[in-house]
């Protein structure tokens, strides 16, 4: 299979590199504005992974128009950017796969809605979501992972294509719930910034219930925030030294510099707009939102969670 990776920051690249590795045919692509990418190409390795010589590193886009699969990975708000960059290929017939999470701030639309609605229709899209990070894939250390499309044909050809002895592959059911996890993975930061790391436990329980409303309201499957894509990355979200979610949130209510992407921050503001086209009932994401948009005390807003009327769990 010839897959030509959109996005050389640390997932691109991993990813490039495990494709490869497994035996494909494989193109990396950077802009040539990238310092990442003129460093792969100057020492083939990003200090994680090193890159064979059968991968192919490109600064041309044309590489997109003889793969069969596209995975993009790049900033999930320049998703809309780059399908308009790709138009003028006419590209058909391929499948374009979304390894990023989030969704577009400006529409509220799910990345792939977006990535959809800028390609050709004879075009499959696919998520691919779950728990790890490239450090320990790197490492040897294997994990579970989905794979989603509204494309049954397409879902099957990644997942048994994609599959290894390092990333066991699940179907996935549902394409709206993966956005969510990186805002409570900022939410989890901000309780371990707070001296308040006790109370991961109850945020996983009341985030998982609170993402679940949210995916039932919008006509989804609502058990998909109990697996792989939600629940099942919290370990690597709320708890892991290499999760920029969680690293961000703790240093923002330290008053700290934290330079690294979180796309949380970006998910955050958009989820709250989707939840209110629907009337679903947002509080943590709410908490989170105001203490980074409005700048309202962390330590205020876990007491405003702390009480609200009193419910049932379920």
């Amino acid at each position: 299979m010839k897959i030509t990776v959109i996005g050389c920051g640390r997932w691109g690249t991993f990813i490039a590199w495990y494709l490869d590795k497994i035996g494909h045919s494989v193109s990396l692509y950077g802009r040539k504005s990238s310092a990442h990418m003129q460093k792969l190409i100057e020492t083939r390795t990003n200090g994680l992974v090193e890159l064979p010589e059968t991968l192919h590193l490109t600064n041309s886009l044309d590489a997109v128009k003889d793969s069969d699969v596209i995975v993009i990975s790049v900033n999930s708000q320049g998703l809309r950017g780059l399908m308009r960059e790709l138009q003028p290929f006419e590209l058909k017939n391929k499948i374009f796969v979304l390894y990023m999470k989030g969704v577009e701030i400006e529409t509220g639309m799910r990345l792939s809605q977006v990535c959809a609605a800028e390609c050709d229709n004879s075009n499959a899209v696919a998520v691919w979501v779950g728990p790890g990070h490239v450090q320990e894939f790197a490492a040897g250390v294997p994990n579970c992972m989905v794979i989603d499309s509204d494309s049954e044909d397409a879902k099957k050809t990644l997942v048994e294509s994609f599959g290894s002895d390092l990333i066991r592959f699940y179907y996935g059911q549902d394409l709206i719930g993966a956005a969510a996890k990186n805002v409570v993975g900022i939410a989890a930061g901000m309780l371990d910034g707070l001296g308040l790391s006790t109370l991961k436990g109850a945020l996983m329980a009341r985030g998982t219930r609170e993402i679940a409303r949210l995916i039932d309201a919008l006509g989804g499957n609502e058990l998909s925030a109990y697996g792989l894509c939600h629940l099942g990355d919290y370990e690597a979200t709320l708890f892991s030294p290499y999760s920029h979610n969680r690293m961000f949130g703790e240093k923002f209510v330290k008053n700290e510099p934290y330079t690294d992407l979180a796309e949380g921050y970006y998910a955050v503001d958009a989820l709250l707009r989707l939840g209110k086209t629907v009337s679903a009932d947002l509080p943590i994401c709410r908490a989170v939102y105001n203490v980074l948009y409005k700048g309202e005390n962390a330590h205020d807003e876990v007491n405003v969670l702390f009480t609200r009327s009193i419910k049932n769990e379920f």
